[in-house]
């Protein structure tokens, strides 16, 4: 193999990354947007104990939220059990699982995005619509919603890469199984360990980046579409 060719294991790897991010980040985005709407707009006992909760996975260590993980979502944890005897759906050591724990690590920096572009809309808008009859879950669809775009898609990008680059729960929860938990972030720490593994620690590592830039400059250009469509309506 050249030394720029992939391996069916390293491509193995890269696809499970992008299946586990896509998944953790669709899973995140309508409980993100709910949430970070309910911390912009409500005042509530507890609302600084939830914001703490939801801001917890950036605090502590990926290796303890792993481990949180695994007694919650194992197949002995309440969770995991009511999962699997419901819906037949197993985490640990499953590439679910890992989709799990970087929805959970991503979460934080998605909320905190979007509650900062829904602070940023013009409330007098709303209450404008809501004036002419209009019911509070259309005045959120039609008013609310597409000016907070940017954030939802800034939000969006973060999760993301944020998941594309998780190790530490995701190996805590689920392990670091090739083709079935080995993501990239775990293929290159493998590849580290062992003599001779640098060439496929770099090549995975330029993907990574590759990604990630991809990312960055798809989000940028949809943030500028959006802001035109915004300024001609």
């Amino acid at each position: 193999m050249s030394g720029l060719e992939l391996s069916q294991e390293e491509w193995s790897a890269i696809a499970l990354s992008l299946k586990v991010s896509a998944v953790a980040v669709a899973f995140s985005l309508p409980f993100g947007i709910a949430i970070a709407y309910l911390l912009a707009r409500y005042r509530f006992w507890g609302h600084s104990l939830l914001n703490g909760l939801v801001h917890l996975p950036l605090i502590l260590p990926p290796v303890v939220t792993g481990y949180l993980l695994l007694i919650a979502f194992g197949r002995k944890g309440v969770a995991g059990a009511f999962f699997e005897n419901w819906f037949g759906l197993v985490f640990s050591f499953r590439w679910t699982g890992a989709a799990l724990a970087c929805a959970v690590m991503g979460f934080p920096l998605m909320v905190r995005s979007m509650r900062l572009s829904i602070e940023a809309v013009d409330q007098k808008l709303e209450e404008a619509a809501k004036t002419l009859g209009a019911s509070p879950l259309f005045v959120f669809l039609t008013v609310t919603l597409p000016m907070m775009l940017p954030g939802i898609i800034a939000g969006l990008v973060l999760a993301f890469a944020k998941a594309m680059g998780e190790f530490g729960a995701t190996i805590t929860f689920v392990s670091n199984i090739p083709g079935e938990t080995q993501t990239l972030s775990a293929a290159i720490y493998t590849f580290t360990q062992v003599p001779g593994g640098d060439a496929g620690a770099l090549r995975l590592t330029l993907v990574s980046i590759g990604i990630s830039m991809v990312a960055l400059l798809a989000s940028e250009a949809l943030a500028r579409l959006i802001g035109r469509r915004m300024q001609t309506q």
